[in-house]
């Protein structure tokens, strides 16, 4: 397996990992105190007090600002190992779909719309060419990894790139949004993810691997085998930041990458990002490997039906705030929790305390 030469020195990567900042404690302690004093019962609202003191903290302020406007950037890419048979769907089926939510007729779109986020369309690695449009960024990087099956699925350039396209988007988006949501779209990228889980968990294909669009048992199987011919190649866990990329290269997709690098350039503009399904999660294990810190500035969404998702996110100590089993990806299961998000922010403002509403505390 290849590695990293050097150090992301003079490169987007390396200055955006430098950016990062671990979240604000004192901030943090202001929102704890201030969430015990409100006109309730201490603690009992739950993980969203939790919510509600990480976004004080990523804010460096108490209380934080309101989550909204909310964008939801979507993130497309082909596959190379979709000749292995990993999935029944067609891979044109990445660039319909792309062309489905710039007409505003996908689930996200509808999600999006019904909570009051904006949806961008990124191409980071979609096989086929896509007329430009309203709403989508071509930052193409290659027409879809290799087969990760059989090589590598990116040189290692092509994987900082990728990163770099999401740390590019974050920037571009952040000074406009509350907060920033994962989403992404493409054929095969289940099995993508999969590999990462195994990579960087060091769990076992056959616990990682899900069904992804619903496929039978003999191409789950399939798939099973596939991821674990992938994982096999990635001899040890990651340990440095520079493994994490090698790591991305060999077995991760274009918008895994990019999705990763999404994490870090939200981080690096005290953004919180609100991450949705196992593509996302996936990415985060990368994200996390290359900036620690990067972790504290993200809110798991929800817990998909994929396995690998909750292995992610357990390995990362995220709390998913939703378990509805969905599966779909393109961003839909983070939309659905960002009104809980907004709430627990928009609580810690605007409740009054004890003293201020003249209620008398409990005593003793």
């Amino acid at each position: 397996m290849s590695t990293v030469p050097t150090p992301f020195a003079d490169t987007l990567l390396g200055a955006t990992i430098a950016a990062v900042v671990p979240r604000d404690a004192a901030a943090e302690r202001a929102a704890r105190e201030r969430l015990d004093q409100m006109t309730k019962p201490p603690g009992s609202l739950g993980v969203l007090e939790d919510v509600a003191a990480q976004l004080a903290g990523i804010a460096g302020s108490c209380p934080a600002p309101l989550l909204t406007p909310a964008t939801v950037a979507v993130f497309a890419g082909d596959h190379g190992v979709h000749a292995q048979g990993v999935t029944p769907w067609p891979q044109e089926v990445t660039g319909q779909m792309v062309a489905n939510f710039l007409a505003g007729g996908a689930v996200v779109n509808a999600f999006a719309a019904e909570v009051g986020a904006t949806v961008v369309v990124v191409d980071v690695g979609v096989a086929g060419p896509l007329d430009p449009a309203d709403g989508l960024l071509d930052r193409k990087v290659r027409p879809g990894t290799a087969d990760l099956a059989v090589g590598p699925a990116m040189t290692l350039d092509e994987a900082r790139r990728a990163v770099e396209v999401g740390i590019e988007v974050a920037t571009s988006l952040a000074p406009d949004s509350g907060s920033l949501i994962t989403g992404d779209m493409g054929i095969a990228n289940t099995t993508a993810s999969a590999a990462l889980v195994c990579a960087f968990t060091g769990t076992s294909p056959a616990s990682a691997t899900g069904r992804g669009t619903g496929v039978d048992d003999p191409t789950l199987a399939r798939k099973v085998a596939v991821v674990g011919r992938a994982a096999a190649r990635v001899t040890e866990q990651p340990s440095t930041p520079q493994a994490a990329l090698a790591v991305l290269a060999e077995v991760g997709g274009l918008e895994h990458a990019a999705l990763a690098g999404f994490i870090l350039g939200a981080a690096a503009h005290r953004t919180p990002v609100l991450l949705d399904g196992v593509i996302a999660g996936s990415a985060a294990l990368v994200a996390a490997a290359l900036c620690p810190a990067a972790l504290d500035y993200t809110v798991a969404g929800h817990v998909s039906a994929e396995p690998g998702h909750r292995i992610a996110l357990a390995h990362l100590g995220l709390r998913p705030l939703l378990g509805l089993d969905l599966r779909l990806g393109e961003g839909t299961g983070a939309l659905l929790a960002l009104p809980l998000v907004t709430g627990a922010a928009r609580a810690l403002r605007d409740v009054a305390t004890f003293d201020s509403a003249g209620v008398t505390e409990k005593s003793g």
